[in-house]
């Protein structure tokens, strides 16, 4: 494959400037994830301060060194969904009150869901459910089996009709939970606090459980229930400790004095689970022995324009996250606003579309004929969103552009391999479903802080919407200061609601990354999937689970 040739001056005025401003756009991305992880210096610090201070004077460890505790050392960990939850509810659930990851134990994935016991005493909330039933999504696809680290008073029961009823709510994740230890997928829980009521089925629903004597209960009505129904009164671990699910009930498999002893455990019986190792070079994906891109990631920073009307080329980008920054494009002289090619990135073969702006006609269907031809040889896509979306206008519509717009949507639709997406920049309107938006089920979105996703462009949005409105008012007297105030109110909402941090704390994508970290976490990601067995043609598209 060809070099992607470098084009970028990075002692220029532009680079210099963009370089600036995306670093404090880094700056703002690690002051939120400071908040959710430990409170950081928000406003809100002040009480998780407290209830840190308390969980560690109970003798237990936060959730994330609970992880680091199972893991493999030196290993990496792929934290999802960090900020879901951000800005909601007045920010009482930093992290939506649950961890959710990838981590490696004796060479295997697992998916980690671990509640924080920190927020709200582990209690889930509405973000907090789609947070787990998008990770056990992701286990299922993916093959993974999942470890609980469970230390939460269930659902939220302020919000209890967001939370309880629904598909996707609590039930959700009990369901997911049965179907995936049908499945062959390991189901482990580690209790460490907390079950009750309906957090109760975690551990049971669970294949093998540890339960760590002193802080591990489980009980399907806790003290205060029991005494209102019945008029007992009971002590917490006489109704529902380790020692009587252990002993007695036979609810848990193995009891350990310490948390130090349970992480011990639970790597040993991970080691017995028979599970594919993530460094398996024998699967269906093409690998080679990877080697480093030649131009460097963190000039990405000083490519993407701080004014976002400005584009730049994709292909800059793409030499920055593929091996060699080798790059052999697809129909190169044709199609010019969509950019396709074949690279290799951790060794992996990837089938990559990237957009370079509008997506015309012939944009459509070169992406459409390369999707067709990655399904053909097993190669998985990965898309660079940074687009406003198909061509308008009466040339665009008489060139067939609905039509070939929709063969490329079905294309996605129908896609059999693995498909990734990273917003890179801007994602609207139809252009955010041909490059394969979280409605076309990739198998993980993530965001840069840069991106945008939305129906349109604020500045779109503005112009268009204010003129539904005033036209909606003939025969009105409309002052300019009350049409000012439209316009205001419009490109408030459009851009609150395009932002990549309202979007990622409704889990619209699976995190935001830094583009200095894109290369590596798309690399774990292609690894996770090199474990399968290859896609299935036929009616149905059908992966091993």
């Amino acid at each position: 494959m060809r070099q992607i040739p470098n084009t970028i001056d990075p002692n220029g005025e532009r680079f210099a400037e963009n370089t600036a401003a995306y670093r404090a756009d880094l700056a703002t991305l690690a002051e939120r994830m400071r908040f959710a992880i430990d409170g950081g210096n928000h406003p809100k610090a002040g009480g998780r301060a407290r209830s840190i201070e308390r969980h560690h004077g109970r003798g237990k460890v936060m959730a994330r060194d609970r992880i680091d505790m199972v893991i493999d050392e030196g290993s990496p960990f792929l934290e999802l969904s960090t900020l879901a939850g951000f800005g909601q509810v007045d920010d009482e659930f930093p992290g939506a009150g649950i961890i959710t990851g990838i981590g490696v134990v004796h060479g295997v994935p697992w998916m980690f869901i671990a509640n924080d016991a920190t927020v709200k005493g582990g209690s889930l909330f509405p973000a907090g459910i789609k947070k787990q039933v998008r990770a056990q999504d992701i286990a299922l696809e993916n093959d993974l089996g999942c470890i609980y680290l469970v230390d939460s008073g269930g659902a939220f029961l302020p919000m209890q009709d967001e939370v309880f009823p629904d598909k996707d709510h609590f039930g959700g994740t009990f369901y997911r939970q049965a179907r995936m230890s049908a499945a062959g997928l390991p189901q482990l829980s580690v209790v460490l606090g907390g079950c009750t009521a309906g957090g109760a089925y975690v551990p049971a629903l669970s294949d093998e459980v540890i339960m760590v004597e002193g802080i591990g209960r489980i009980f399907l009505g806790g003290p205060p229930i029991v005494k209102a129904a019945l008029g007992e009164v009971v002590e917490p671990d006489d109704l529902g400790g380790a020692a009587l699910h252990t002993r007695e009930s036979g609810v848990s498999d193995y009891m350990v004095q310490t948390e130090t002893e349970a992480y011990g455990l639970l790597r040993e019986l991970c080691e017995n689970t028979n599970q594919s190792r993530i460094d398996d070079r024998n699967g269906w994906l093409s690998w080679k022995e990877p080697n480093a891109p030649e131009h460097p990631a963190e000039e990405i920073l000083g490519i993407i324009n701080a004014d976002t009307r400005i584009p730049f080329d994709s292909r800059q980008i793409i030499s920055r996250l593929v091996d060699g920054s080798e790059f052999a494009e697809f129909k190169p002289e044709w199609g010019t606003s969509i950019v396709v090619g074949f690279a290799r990135i951790w060794g992996h073969q990837v089938g990559i579309i990237s957009n370079n702006g509008i997506i015309f006609s012939e944009d459509a269907l070169k992406a459409t004929h390369f999707i067709e031809l990655c399904n053909q040889r097993s190669v998985p896509l990965l898309f660079l969103q940074n687009t406003t979306g198909y061509m308008v206008g009466r040339d665009s519509e008489i060139g067939g552009i609905a039509k070939n717009g929709a063969k490329m949507v079905a294309a996605v639709a129908n896609c059999r391999v693995p498909k990734y997406t990273v917003l890179i920049g801007g994602s609207y309107g139809a252009g955010n479903y041909g490059m394969c938006g979280r409605g076309f089920n990739p198998r993980f979105l993530f965001s840069w802080p840069n991106s945008r996703i939305a129906t349109m462009a604020a500045d779109t949005a503005e112009t268009v919407l204010t003129d539904i409105r005033l036209g909606g008012m003939k025969g009105a007297e409309t002052t300019e200061e009350e049409i000012a105030e439209i316009r205001s109110t419009i490109r408030g909402q459009y851009e609150e609601q395009s932002d990549p941090y309202y979007a990622t704390s409704r889990i619209w994508d699976d995190g935001i990354i830094s583009p200095l970290d894109t290369r590596d976490v798309l690399g774990m990601c292609l690894s996770l999937a090199s474990r399968q067995e290859p896609p299935v043609s036929g009616d149905r598209i059908v992966y091993r689970m």
